[in-house]
């Protein structure tokens, strides 16, 4: 056994998209022997030839199976590997747990006990395996949700996964998970493809004043509407409520608009429902945990002025490690028509004018 991890391998993974080719490319990356199966034998094949391991013959004898196949498909594919690897543990990867286990229960009976569903907080707007990752896991929340009749040994194989591909691990009860992931992933996927839907037919003249603000919050409108319609149906007890909460607030603010375009906008009420709303949010992005899963810190930003030219990016932060400051985030836009970039760094209060003094010593142009 490798030092480097405590995963006893061969490991299975059936489904090669985004999420399985990515865990296939992490594994083989820990020297780890990773089968692969795929229905679409192209899919199959691009993961093979990216690294993530080698197509699996009936002879392939796994200590673990992963299952990352879309969530409507889940169930038939975890039933058929608990029946053809009675050796193997089973787990996961779905977003949605709720009803997993009994649905696998009544087709595979007491081999549920070696199924054990879990989730790993990652992912990207993108799919499929040509977006795989071999550092997509690392830093992430892998949530497990063992069943009631779930084997100790299994809920450990699941565990040791999670931490071999630089995932914390975190133990949730399947409504628990459900609902939680409800509020912090499926509804913002739904208010970033609606936002989104309005842009579709805006002239270029208006997209072309498309700022940073726009890009953060539509980003993952380029999501797969397949996956995306999945997901949403098969958790939509828990997403529900907060669409009904959303659309409240939301007919509170369009009658705030209403009243305002008609009587004006010193109209009584209208600024209390704008600014309440802002508030509001406000109070939610403060609860958001920061940088490695800690309380939320506030950093300064000193705002550079990026040459549209090779090699710039790497020159600007090759020059700021040579001041040894660390930089905790970076948003990097790009105006319209102009020949460069502005990049926002964010860094610690105290190092910020320190930052903007060697920059500017070096012959960057930093805004104020």
């Amino acid at each position: 056994m490798s030092p480097r991890h405590d995963v006893r391998g061969p490991v299975l993974i059936v489904g090669t998209g985004l999420l399985g080719t990515s865990l296939g490319l992490a594994l083989r990356g820990l020297g780890i022997e990773v089968g692969l199966q795929n229905r679409s034998p192209s899919s199959l094949h691009l993961a093979r030839d990216l690294g993530a391991g080698t197509p699996a013959g009936p002879d392939f004898r796994p200590s673990l199976v992963v299952v990352a196949t879309p969530p409507d498909v889940i169930v038939p594919h975890v039933v058929a590997a608990l029946r053809h690897h009675p050796d193997a543990v089973v787990t996961d990867v779905a977003s949605v747990k709720g009803g997993l286990s009994e649905a696998v229960a009544a087709e595979a009976g007491d081999a549920v006990a070696r199924y054990v569903g879990s989730h790993p907080m990652a992912g990207r707007e993108r799919s499929g395996a040509a977006a795989a990752d071999s550092d997509l896991y690392q830093g992430r929340t892998w949530v497990i949700c063992p069943h009631e009749s779930a084997d100790a040994g299994a809920v450990a194989a699941v565990r040791r996964l999670a931490i071999a591909v630089g995932s914390l691990p975190v133990v949730l009860e399947a409504a628990e998970h459900d609902a939680a992931v409800a509020a912090v992933s499926h509804v913002p996927q739904l208010v970033a493809s609606l936002t989104a839907t309005r842009l579709a037919d805006l002239p270029a003249e208006a997209l072309g004043l498309a700022g940073q603000g726009v890009r953060d919050v539509t980003r993952i409108a380029a999501s797969d509407p397949m996956m995306w319609s999945a997901i949403l149906a098969a958790n939509a007890g828990a997403v529900l409520p907060h669409a009904e909460a959303l659309l409240s607030s939301l007919e509170e603010v369009v009658g705030a608009l209403r009243t305002a375009a008609v009587d004006g906008p010193g109209a009584p009420g209208v600024m209390k429902a704008f600014a309440g709303v802002i508030e509001d949010g406000r109070r939610g992005v403060a609860r958001i945990p920061g940088k490695h899963g800690g309380a939320a810190r506030r950093y300064a930003e000193v705002t550079v002025l990026v040459p549209d030219k090779p090699g710039e990016l790497g020159r600007l932060f090759a020059e700021i490690g040579d001041a040894t400051i660390n930089i905790e985030d970076l948003r990097l836009e790009h105006p319209a028509g102009a020949k460069l970039g502005v990049a926002t760094l964010s860094v610690l209060p105290a190092r910020a004018a320190e930052l903007t003094a060697h920059l500017e010593e070096l012959g960057w142009r930093v805004m104020a």
